[in-house]
């Protein structure tokens, strides 16, 4: 009877301590109106880990059901109230009642209200600005790279101190071509945006070919629930632009979506001044080319983007991803009128030409990721990618020829039809091993295989007939095959990391009239060395070496015709270009940086203008520049002033050399600059909910390929305020307020004259609004994914 007994009292005990109880309760305001979709979480009694959370539904009912016996604590916030917190020891199934929330104007935790200023890390690799519930973060993406500091955007380019960056967005590239990463960062929302890094020292486990990295960090949420975000704003530029757009969010125990959706209608204008002085044998000028060309484009672009995460348990998560960006409707016109006089400025001769094409283009990325996590904070990474980009455009052109009495004399017109296919398929593995707080170890490998194929066909208008009169293919294959592997460490005051990547290139060119091999392995170590002299000193060093592939666009041989004598071909034969670049910098106080950087790069891959002084010709065409140098001396700053602004400051002095041979004869160029950048942040009204951020970046005139850019200067004016209950929020922008952004080429070596004034359309005012809904507390949980093939897609776009 005894042993029965004790059987009796341990099957009963295990019975209570296995069983599984629930928490419920109803949620309301004070005046016992129900509160629905407020935040319910559970958490461990120490506050140290969530154990389980839910929502409360449309009466402000909720129940947490499968909960052990032991002491936890309640938290339920909403935006608007007070978060109300109870400690709760569990032992049956317990029922709260009425749970009353009371309003609040103060910050609570978890919930977006503009109240803060950015602020700015200075790390020895990298510069971190963070915007997170700042003014900036109520426009989109692309104004507040247009408001980072050292981020420098302008003429379809992202530059970060004058290098154009490889994008990131959460660690993962944003795997479009140049304007096409313009166009999505224009139309993505920066409501949950927390900072943005400009490494100008990125380590091995980026790209080899990523020189320099911009990487947007986006929020995160653990806490399960589901939100939304509408969004609209209005842009008036020399013509209005428009863009609207949803993001949803939803998040259970096993599951995370996100899918978000803009679409925009854009008119965009441009306006060129350029002349061309073509030179007999002696140098000596035969006749001036003066032309006004106005550039207009149309777009309607469709942008989605879609996240699944499946959490298999605590430590195993598996994501499936995709982004969409669809173009079914860009139209791109050009009005030429050009002046043709002697050397004694008589006039001799005149001709339009006018230009419509009309593009078609799709680019559709997939993702597959796998992310396992060990006991010792290891971390397993796998990805799985796929690209397919799909391009045509037909092109007419049309020229009339005019005497000197502005009689016509002829007239030609002729049409273009070209494709392009490029499909990428990757494959990536990365080995997270840490050893200690201050050691780790990164080892990764990645195979690419890509395959581009391209056809043109050019026909002349005759009597309203097309005859043909060129036409061509170009069959492109490169496979990559790259292992890295990084340590990082700390022995003393000395912080170190040293990252070796290899890459083994396989690639294979074909066109009707000629065959590029290339087959190559290299290596590219990275070494970034601190040391923290003094209580206020810190001094760094660091060494990178990085490769640039030339685009598919680049390396096409086909020949583009923007009028009768200006043509725009690429150069199947480019080489990659290598860079090495050296930095030595010193820290006082966290706060002023002076630095100084050499940078080398052989093979620089630019578009030049080729005057052909004979038939009176120019030909746009990349080349590979010899050998290009930098030598750059730098000062940073940032500090807060009266408790209200924040401010950032840099300024650099530069030095670029530039040496190559063209037929055969040496050209050695150098030019002396300057790079300054200003940021200001200040807050206003006593909840600091009117925010206000300046941005002033001034580059003087500099050499970029061959070519003296003239100074320019950007600004930009973000003011932002919230409304209705901090749910709404208002926001302007206004660029370009001094109109210095326009810019003046000019190319004067050996026989080559010409220069161009390029007034872009970078003047506007943009008024927005974004309203949330749902459980408004939630953040994004967007995915990007990062492959670098997808970088070297460009558009026809000429």
């Amino acid at each position: 009877m005894k042993y029965y007994l004790y059987s009796l009292i341990f099957l009963f005990s295990t019975e209570v301590i296995a069983q599984e109880f629930t928490i419920s309760a109803t949620v309301i305001e004070e005046d016992t109106k129900p509160i629905a979709y407020a935040n319910v979480a559970i958490f461990s009694s120490d506050k140290s880990e969530v154990i389980d959370g839910s929502n409360t539904d449309e009466d402000g009912n909720f129940i947490i059901e499968n909960l052990s016996a032991g002491e936890y604590v309640l938290n339920i916030s909403f935006v608007g109230y007070t978060s109300y917190s109870k400690t709760i020891t569990l032992s049956k199934n317990i029922n709260l009642g009425e749970i009353t929330l009371k309003e609040s104007t103060e910050t609570l935790e978890g919930v977006t209200i503009i109240t803060k200023k950015p602020t700015i890390k200075k790390l020895a690799d990298r510069l971190v600005f963070n915007v997170e519930n700042t003014a900036l973060t109520q426009g989109n993406l692309l104004n507040v790279l247009r408001s980072t500091p050292t981020v420098f955007v302008s003429e379809g380019a992202i530059k970060i101190k004058r290098n154009i960056p490889t994008v990131y967005i959460n660690g993962r590239k944003v795997n479009l071509s140049g304007a096409e990463v313009i166009q999505l960062l224009e139309n993505t929302p920066a409501n949950s945006i927390k900072s943005v890094e400009a490494i100008t020292t990125p380590g091995a486990r980026y790209e080899a070919s990523s020189g320099t990295v911009l990487n947007i960090i986006m929020g995160k949420n653990l806490i399960t629930g589901y939100r939304g975000r509408v969004f609209s704003n209005y842009k008036q530029g020399v013509f209005p632009n428009y863009n609207v757009g949803i993001s949803n969010f939803y998040k259970t125990k096993k599951i995370s979506l996100s899918a978000n959706y803009s679409f925009s209608k854009n008119k965009e204008n441009r306006d060129n001044e350029d002349e061309i002085s073509f030179l007999d044998n002696s140098n000596a000028l035969n006749q001036l080319w003066a032309s006004n060309i106005n550039r207009n484009t149309w777009s309607e672009t469709h942008n989605t983007s879609i996240s699944l995460d499946y959490f298999i348990n605590n430590n195993n998560t598996f994501t499936l991803s995709s982004n969409i960006l669809l173009t079914p409707y860009f139209k791109y016109g050009t009005k030429n009128k050009t002046t043709v006089f002697n050397e004694d400025e008589v006039l001799l001769s005149s001709f339009n030409a006018n230009t419509l094409s009309r593009d078609d283009k799709h680019n559709l990325s997939f993702d597959a990721d796998y992310v396992s996590k060990f006991k010792n904070d290891g971390k397993l990474s796998l990805n799985a990618h796929y690209t397919t980009f799909d391009y045509s455009r037909e092109q007419d052109v049309n020229s009339q020829y005019f005497l000197a009495d502005n009689s016509l004399d002829f007239d030609t017109a002729f049409r273009t039809n070209s494709g392009q296919n490029i499909e990428i398929l990757t494959s990536q593995v990365d080995y997270y091993i840490p050893y200690s707080d201050d050691s780790s170890l990164s080892l990764g490998f990645k195979s690419s295989i890509v395959e581009t194929s391209n056809n043109l066909t050019q026909a002349d208008i005759i009597g309203g007939q097309q005859v043909l009169n060129n036409s061509n293919v170009f069959d492109y294959n490169e496979n990559v095959l790259a292992a890295y592997a990084s340590y990082e460490d700390k022995f003393g005051n000395f912080n170190f990391t040293a990252g070796l990547r290899v890459e083994q290139t396989d690639l294979e060119g074909k066109s009707l009239n000629d065959v590029n091999k290339q087959d190559y392995l290299e290596w590219f170590p990275t070494i970034v060395l601190n040391h923290k002299t003094t209580e206020t000193i810190n001094i760094y060093t660091k060494y990178k070496r990085t490769i640039s592939r030339p685009s598919y666009q680049s390396l096409n041989p086909f020949e583009f015709f923007l009028n009768d004598n200006t043509i725009v071909v690429g150069n199947p034969n480019l080489q990659p270009s290598f860079s090495n670049r050296w930095d030595l910098g010193i820290v006082f106080n966290d706060k002023h940086t002076f630095e100084f950087a050499l940078k080398t790069t052989n093979g620089n891959v630019n578009e030049l203008p080729i005057q052909d002084n004979i038939n009176n010709t120019i030909t746009h065409t990349p080349k590979n520049i010899g050998e290009t140098t930098d030598i750059t001396l730098a000062y940073e700053t940032y500090f807060t002033l009266f408790k209200k602004a924040s401010i950032y400051f840099t300024n650099a002095v530069y030095n670029t050399t530039e040496k190559t041979e063209i037929e055969n004869k040496s050209i050695e160029l150098d030019q002396w600059s300057v790079y300054s950048d200003l940021g200001i942040s200040v807050n206003f009204l006593k909840d600091n909910s009117l925010s206000t951020y300046l941005s002033l970046t001034y580059i003087g005139k500099n050499l970029e390929g061959l070519q003296t850019v003239k100074g320019q200067l950007t600004s930009d004016l973000t003011i932002s305020k919230t409304v209705f209950n901090k749910r709404g929020a208002l926001f302007l922008n206004v660029a370009d307020i001094f109109n210095k952004s326009d810019f003046y080429t000019n190319t004067n070596y050996l026989n080559q004259r010409n220069r161009k004034f390029i007034n872009v359309d970078t003047r506007y005012i943009k008024l927005g609004f974004s309203y949330k809904f749902g459980n408004s507390t939630l953040e994004t949980n967007e995915k990007y994914i990062d492959h670098k093939e997808r970088d070297r897609i460009k558009t026809m776009e000429q």
